[in-house]
């Protein structure tokens, strides 16, 4: 090999080794730079929390229920006859009573047919009268008055039947409310089952909330509750409980209706919104605390306790919840000190420097 060519082999190596000793120099700056930018938390360092003590106290509460109002009978009203509607006598927004007269169906077929089955009867009752002489007389056979007697039944049975349909013609409201939908017009062909208007009671409302199975113990149908509109929150309505779903829905919450009287001008409408508010419950004996210094999960909730300048998780039982307040049953007594604020970086046995809530 030529001196030149071992030159050059030195050269190439001296010059891989310098750099790769100045990337190892650049890198272990880097990550010294690095280390003294990131911060270091010191599990040594106690930790600023807010801390409370334990008092037994009551704590009396209202519960709120939002639910929406809907009406205690609505309809769709259809024919029970086929036929041409040659009148409709109210029109959406119109009250109805009762009984009033809603649409007319064209009835002039079954009016003519009625007359021709009168004239049958006339002639009947005529042919009665002459085979019941006759057969007193022995003139003809008892079997022709009976014949005639039986046409007569039928005919009578037949106009009957004509006077049902005639009177079907005229259709009328099953209850009294308002038109809250009109689906024909007058010559539009009615047919059974096909809806032509429909008929919402709101004089009275149930009002629907959805609740867990927890708190099914809070209703009783013995009692009556207290309703608000929250267009109208002036106004209390007093309901009574008349149905509890026996089967939980998709979101495992069981259906509650209350029947609720509405004012005499109609203020709520089907499908306003509303709260249910129960009565004032019993003072709550007990230890009261804010939701918020619960941690963990809600099948294993815990509190921080504060004990020889450590923070110690303690596991509790919760007996209730209301607003943004639960009660404790079991788990903690008066006197004991817990935190209440300061969760940041916090971990069972850390370090902590006490700073009192009422601070």
């Amino acid at each position: 090999m030529k001196k030149t060519d071992i030159f050059k082999t030195v050269a190439y190596i001296s010059l891989a080794a310098a750099i790769l000793v100045l990337s190892i120099v650049s890198l272990k700056n880097n990550k010294q730079q690095t280390q003294t930018r990131i911060y270091q938390y010191d599990k040594e360092q106690a930790l600023v929390v807010k801390t409370d003590t334990i008092e037994n106290s009551t704590a009396s509460y209202e519960r709120s229920f939002a639910g929406i109002f809907d009406p205690n009978k609505e309809t769709k009203i259809s024919a029970e006859l086929q036929g041409k509607i040659n009148e409709i006598w109210v029109d959406v927004g119109s009250s109805v009573k009762k009984g009033q007269t809603l649409i007319q169906l064209d009835n002039s077929l079954l009016k003519l047919q009625s007359q021709s089955v009168e004239v049958q009867i006339e002639g009947l009752e005529n042919d009665v009268k002459r085979y019941t002489i006759l057969a007193k007389a022995d003139a003809i056979q008892a079997v022709q008055l009976e014949k005639s007697q039986l046409a007569l039944k039928a005919a009578k049975i037949q106009k009957e039947t004509l006077l049902e349909q005639i009177k079907k013609t005229t259709i009328v409201s099953p209850f009294a409310g308002i038109v809250t939908a009109k689906l024909t017009e007058i010559g539009s062909f009615a047919a059974p089952g096909v809806p032509l208007l429909q008929i919402t009671d709101i004089s009275e409302l149930r009002f629907t909330i959805n609740i867990p199975e927890n708190q099914l113990f809070l209703f009783d149908k013995n009692k009556s509750y207290s309703i608000k509109a929250d267009a109208f929150l002036e106004d209390d309505f007093t309901a009574n409980l008349i149905l509890q779903s026996s089967k939980a829905n998709m979101s495992n919450l069981f259906s509650l209706q209350f029947l609720v009287n509405n004012t005499l001008d109609m203020k709520i409408k089907s499908g306003m919104f509303g709260k249910l508010i129960l009565s004032k419950q019993n003072d709550i004996q007990g230890i009261v605390l804010l939701s918020s210094v619960v941690v963990g999960t809600s099948l294993e909730p815990k509190v921080y306790l504060v004990q020889n300048g450590k923070a110690l998780l303690q596991e509790v039982n919760i007996a209730d919840r209301f607003d943004d307040k639960v009660v404790i049953s079991s788990g903690l007594k008066a006197g004991d000190v817990i935190v209440t604020g300061g969760f940041i970086n916090l971990y069972h046995q850390a370090n902590v420097t006490l700073k009192n809530s009422k601070q």
